[in-house]
This record gives structure tokens, sequence and C-alpha cells, in this order.
């Protein structure tokens, strides 16, 4: 079963990887931003389904709260005055859904919360790999590539130390499979990453730069990919969806990316464009 597995898994990139790497380099932004949008729209509906179960009103505007912030990001992200009434809208429009949508009173305040989570983590995340490719200029490509990496060689690299090293669990009582050998693995996966885009495809980042990326985004992509199995395993559902042959839905897939295209993101915006 494991090796069924791992071969649909390693299909499905071999198909996709090399359909959004054309996309990416040989499209325009706004083509990418729209391939972000529709994925978006996919994973913000996964999300819903888990934290409003049955109900499809809610489901069906929370992610169009979701894409809106996308939207709202690709539109408006250097203007101030826009960001900030982002987060102001956002949890509003949440507490306006669950008193439209009220349902069982005792999960209210849970539902509240999550309506505005998950459109500002899930839109900030997929935000931040759609602004990658426009506002990094040349170099777009090469960094959406880098976040791509951060994530998933950690997650390859976490998988192959922990099957065949691991021992001590990590967080048994959130991911019962996830060991310290395998997390171990997953940094030095994102460290491979990181030092691949210094050497090959992004020379212009700086060595030490990317290795304090890879260190950095391989950990807190690690704590996403945790959260969102927090996530499932609260909603009692084993995948986030079925939609990626192999890996389930499109939150299972990028978990962990939307940790590493925001760390990515922001560095581009502290460090590279100041």
């Amino acid at each position: 079963m494991a090796a069924s597995n791992l071969a649909t898994r390693l299909l499905t990139a071999g198909i996709g990887g090399p359909l959004i790497l054309a996309l990416l380099y040989l499209g325009p932004p706004w083509g990418w931003f729209a391939f972000i949008c529709v994925a978006g729209a996919i994973g913000v509906f996964e999300f819903f389904e888990m934290t409003f179960p049955e109900d499809r009103v809610s489901q069906s505007v929370g992610t169009a709260m979701g894409v809106s912030v996308i939207a709202a990001l690709w539109l408006w992200s250097h203007d101030a005055r826009a960001m900030f009434t982002l987060l102001l809208v956002v949890p509003v429009a949440a507490m306006a859904l669950v008193l439209w949508r009220l349902g069982d009173m005792k999960s209210a305040a849970t539902r509240v919360a999550a309506a505005a989570f998950g459109p500002l983590y899930l839109g900030g995340g997929l935000g931040s790999i759609a602004l990658l490719r426009r506002d990094a200029g040349a170099d777009g490509p090469g960094f959406v590539v880098l976040a791509l990496m951060l994530a998933w060689l950690s997650d390859t690299g976490g998988y192959f130390a922990g099957r065949f090293l691991g021992k001590h669990k990590l967080y048994e009582a959130v991911s019962p499979k996830k060991t310290l050998e395998g997390a171990i693995g997953g940094l030095a996966g994102g460290v491979a990453g990181a030092m691949l885009a210094h050497f090959f495809y992004l020379r212009s980042l700086p060595l030490n730069h990317g290795l304090l990326l890879g260190v950095f985004g391989s950990a807190l992509g690690q704590v996403g990919d945790l959260g969102e199995s927090l996530l499932k395993r609260s909603s009692g559902v084993k995948d986030s969806g079925g939609i990626v042959p192999g890996h389930g839905g499109i939150l299972d897939r990028v978990d962990a990316l939307l940790v590493t295209s925001a760390i990515t993101y922001l560095y581009v915006l502290w460090v590279r464009l100041s």
C-alpha cells in the first residue's frame, strides 16, 4: 500500500510539476495569479467543509471570502489602508456569517474564529505565492520555486527520514506517524532546497540568506503541516479532500507551502526590496 501510494505521488508530481513550472516561467504574472485563485478556491472550500460541515451556504460564502483576500492582496498589497481595511472587514464578515447561519450555539464561537482565520491564513499564504511571482521582478519565478522547494523537499526529507530512521514520536496526539528524526530530515530537505536555489536557479540569493531561509522555512513549514493535521484530527477527517491523486486535497498539499511562501515573500519585502 505504501509503495503504491508513493508511486501515485511521484506520478502526480511528474505530471503536475512541469505544467506548474511552464505556467510560472512562460506565462504572464496574471496567469499565475488566476491559477492561484482557482487552487485557493478549492483549498478554502476544503477548509470550510471541515469547519462548517453540512452548511453549503457558509462553505460558499467562506470560499468567496478567501478568494477575495487573495484578490485584495494582488490588487492593493502596497496600500496600507487597504490592508488595514482587510484585517477589519474579514472578522466582521465572519461574525455576520455565523449570525446569519447560526446553527448549533455551542459551536458558534469556534465557527466565528474559523471563518475569520481561514480566509486570512489561507488567502494570505496563497496570496504570498502569487505576489512572489510579480513583486520579485525577474527573480519572481525563482523565488516561487524556492518557496515550493522549502515545503516539498522538507516534506520529502521528513518522509524518508521518518520511514527509515524514525523512532521517537514528534507530536503523537496530533500526528501519530511524525517523528523527531523525520523533523530533522525535513530540516535537511529544506536546507537542500535553499542550496539548490543558490547554486542553480536563483543565483542572486546569498548562500547565508538561503541557509537561514532553509532552516526557518522548513521548521515553520512543519508547524503549518502539524497545524493542518490538528485541524483534520479535530474535524474527524483523514484528508482535506481527494482532488490530488496520492496527496489528498489541496490543503494537504499546501499546508507547509502556506507558511514557506509567506516567509519567502516577507524576505523579499524586507531584504530584497528594502
